[in-house]
């Protein structure tokens, strides 16, 4: 079977609640003015970019993919580049041109919203390494993986996620949807409790309001939930918040937004390659990756390293102290 030098762009139309489908005929033009060669294929329902991205790669061998939609289809495209089976994940490179509610992974790289600017970086393809990380999950008593390429929420921030991607769903998402379910799912949820063990310690047996567990720091359109994160140390940043009250989870939500609640007496830090987590009762924790509803505990998270080439810019990885950027071919002195 013959491999192809064409893109593969997978566009997710509902990205954005609609904007995305709105936009991706000038997304479209821009590409052609660009030059690339592509074919691109819409998406029509939940986890269709996964089957997409692993049909298209095995079957035609396209090794260059552009996501174009959230962080959940970018999180769908890396589940397809993991399940096809034809080449080394780390031979694909995928690019992002972010039409999302949230944004998340594409802030971590200081990516730009506007597309003529995120389709030059595209062009220029220096990729960079980053980790993945694994989890193991219940749902409907069955044990599901996925993997994910930002950020898992449990506790309070899957059940936020829940609710907003609910409002989603019926074409009502949006950041703002997001916030407003922030504050007003304090009175709708409880605290679980939980027991947490990082590279084979338990770190954590106690009540848990919300955590996050990934490897950049931002959620929630913006939220610093991980702010020492680093994407390719091949460790997880984990950041547990225990029991609190309403009042002060209101009072300090700007706190969320700078990273600055770390510091708080109920948040602890962890880092680590593999995170076990069980709670009291067993299923009473939901899980979200990168913005997207899973299932429940228990639950078991693994770091895989170095495992996706993404195409960022050079000027976001000077705060990681990162010298493993990879320029194309002859590209070498092109700047973004």
């Amino acid at each position: 079977m013959k491999e192809t030098d064409k893109w593969l762009v997978v566009v997710n139309p509902r990205a954005g609640s609609g904007k995305c489908e709105k936009d991706w005929p000038k997304v479209k033009e821009l590409l052609l003015k660009q030059g690339f060669s592509f074919l691109s294929v819409l998406t029509e329902r939940p986890f269709h970019a996964i089957e997409i991205t692993r049909n298209m790669v095995n079957d035609l061998g396209f090794r260059k993919i552009i996501a174009v939609g959230g962080d959940g289809t970018l999180n769908e495209v890396v589940n397809g580049i993991f399940q096809q089976s034809r080449f080394a994940t780390t031979d694909i490179t995928l690019g992002m041109i972010t039409i999302g509610t949230g944004n998340d992974w594409g802030r971590m790289y200081s990516f730009p919203l506007k597309y003529e600017k995120a389709i030059k970086i595209i062009k220029n393809e220096r990729t960079f390494l980053q980790d993945v990380g694994k989890v193991k999950y219940s749902y409907e008593a069955e044990d599901k993986s996925r993997y994910f390429i930002n950020m898992a929420g449990m506790g309070y921030d899957a059940f936020v996620a829940k609710k907003t991607n609910r409002l989603k769903e019926q074409g009502k998402g949006g950041k703002l949807s997001y916030l407003i379910n922030l504050v007003l799912g304090l009175f709708q949820y409880e605290v679980v409790q939980l027991s947490i063990i990082v590279d084979d310690q338990e770190v954590v047996n106690d009540q848990v309001f919300s955590m996050s567990i990934g490897i950049c720091k931002f959620n929630g359109g913006g939220m610093k939930q991980l702010p020492a994160a680093i994407p390719d140390d091949g460790l997880f940043d984990v950041t547990v918040i225990r029991k609190t009250t309403k009042l002060r989870v209101v009072l300090n939500i700007k706190k969320l937004f700078d990273g600055s609640f770390i510091q708080m007496p109920e948040v602890d830090t962890f880092k680590g390659k593999k995170i076990v987590i069980t709670s009291t009762p067993r299923h009473s924790i939901f899980l979200e990756t990168d913005g997207e509803s899973l299932g429940s505990s228990p639950l078991e998270f693994t770091i895989v390293p170095r495992a996706v080439r993404l195409i960022v810019r050079k000027k976001a990885l000077k705060e990681f102290g990162s010298d493993q950027l990879m320029p194309k071919p002859q590209e070498e002195t092109r700047q973004d």
